[in-house]
């Protein structure tokens, strides 16, 4: 049996808008269910997905209004399995080459369920697509404790950054003196200083004291010598010891000089001042210090974060992605350097349908609808790849141009025999031939 399962033949009879359809899609590229607004054109690809996919696909209006006659879908694979659900509940038969018979359980073997609800893929958030792409090649757990390791990471530096900036700024803001000492002056030391010398000074004044006492007692001895003849010698001998005393007291205090305090009683009113600036310059410099330390640890999370980034690209280099190209970025899809949001019509497209054959490589086919949103440069660039890649799509297109391979009319296929519900004539292809890239 062919492992990849692609629809080869279908007839649809009673579903929805459905009359009566019969097609055999190209085996490689793009299939277009052409036709004008409400003719039955997605109740064909919803006939599939219900005989494919089973009740949950199964519309809430399944039987064509006004018929009494059940809904009947049967299609052929390539694989040889051959499905026909009928009959008032639908009931599904499956069979393989081999004549034996199965059920649903061998259908969704070979079905992914994105292949019949593609829109439900291409219509999720950015993040849900590359969830499922990244689980999918199996490395979805590694990449995301690494993005969230690369956020942590960022939010730390974005603050330790912040903080950086302010500490810079705030020091750039100081004020700095050069001409300031590098640490700060104590008062003690000056006010010691201008103490000792207040003592010395002091001393020097009680000596020149002496020294006038002296000089004065010497005076009035002087004139009681000159008043006094009868204690002349007597006075005289005090005069002796007092001129004698008088010599030493004048040889002490002739060389004497007193010292100015002027220069440490300026220093102590601008102590303050001088401190101010000392406390300035050790500010600054802490400031300064402290941005440098926020800038080195801004620099050592950036290495981090880099190397974060780094093992996440080897790990989507090293993965087996469904197609060249096409990465996870940021928790999105990106596909040749583009977003989905970004990507063209085609390239979605591409990506969706190449997801979808890697989460079930048995599933050759997608079904899509609403093409009519495409120009006809898209769609052939979509047909070539589908046809390189070995896939097949069947789609919808509100158009009858020459790109659609049948055109659906009230429930009919425009130009084939509409055969009558008793009479279910084998699959015969009557309609024009399956649409190619490139063919219009």
């Amino acid at each position: 049996m062919n492992t990849v399962m692609k629809i080869n033949r279908l007839e649809i009879e009673n579903v929805k808008r459905v009359n009566a359809v019969r097609l055999e899609p190209a085996a490689d590229g793009l299939t277009i269910i052409g036709g004008d607004n409400n003719q039955g054109k997605t109740s064909v690809l919803d006939s599939i997905a219900w005989a494919l996919g089973g009740d949950k696909y199964r519309p809430s209006a399944s039987q064509r209004e006004g018929s009494a006659i059940p809904p009947r879908r049967h299609i052929g694979r390539s694989n040889g399995l051959v499905g026909d659900r009928r009959g008032k509940n639908s009931d599904l038969k499956v069979t393989d080459p081999a004549g034996k018979k199965g059920g649903q359980q061998l259908l969704n073997e070979f079905v992914e369920q994105l292949a019949l609800d593609l829109p439900r893929f291409m219509e999720a958030s950015g993040q849900e697509k590359a969830r499922t792409l990244l689980r999918i090649i199996g490395v979805g757990d590694r990449l995301e404790g690494l993005e969230r390791q690369e956020k942590e990471l960022y939010s730390k530096r974005l603050a330790i950054g912040q903080i950086a900036d302010q500490k810079a700024k705030f020091a750039k803001e100081q004020p700095y003196y050069p001409d300031a000492p590098e640490s700060v002056v104590s008062p003690m030391d000056l006010i010691r200083q201008q103490q000792d010398i207040l003592a010395r000074n002091g001393e020097n004044q009680r000596k020149r004291d002496k020294a006038d006492k002296l000089q004065q007692s010497v005076a009035f001895m002087r004139s009681e010598v000159e008043s006094l003849q009868r204690q002349l010698e007597r006075k005289r001998e005090e005069l002796v010891e007092s001129e004698a005393s008088l010599n030493v007291a004048l040889m002490d205090a002739e060389d004497l000089q007193d010292m100015s305090t002027a220069e440490l009683e300026e220093s102590i009113a601008s102590i303050e001042e001088v401190n101010r600036k000392v406390r300035a310059n050790l500010d600054k410099e802490k400031a300064e210090e402290d941005a440098l330390e926020y800038r080195n640890q801004y620099s050592g999370l950036t290495a981090e974060i880099d190397k974060v980034r780094k093992d996440r690209m080897e790990i989507l280099q090293s993965a087996e992605l469904p197609l060249p190209g096409l990465s996870v970025d940021g928790g999105e899809l990106v596909y040749n350097g583009q977003k989905w949001d970004c990507m063209s019509g085609s390239d979605r497209l591409k990506v969706a349908t190449a997801i979808v054959r890697k989460l079930n490589p048995k599933c050759g086919f997608v079904l899509l609808d609403k093409l009519e949103q495409m120009d006809l440069k898209t769609l052939r660039e979509f047909g070539t790849w589908l046809e390189q890649e070995g896939l097949q799509a069947i789609a919808t297109r509100v158009s009858t141009g020459g790109e659609c391979s049948i055109v659906i009319s009230d429930g009919y296929v425009a130009g084939q025999e509409h055969p009558t519900t008793e009479e279910r004539p084998a699959v015969q292809q009557e309609t024009r031939t399956g649409w190619k890239a490139g063919e219009f």
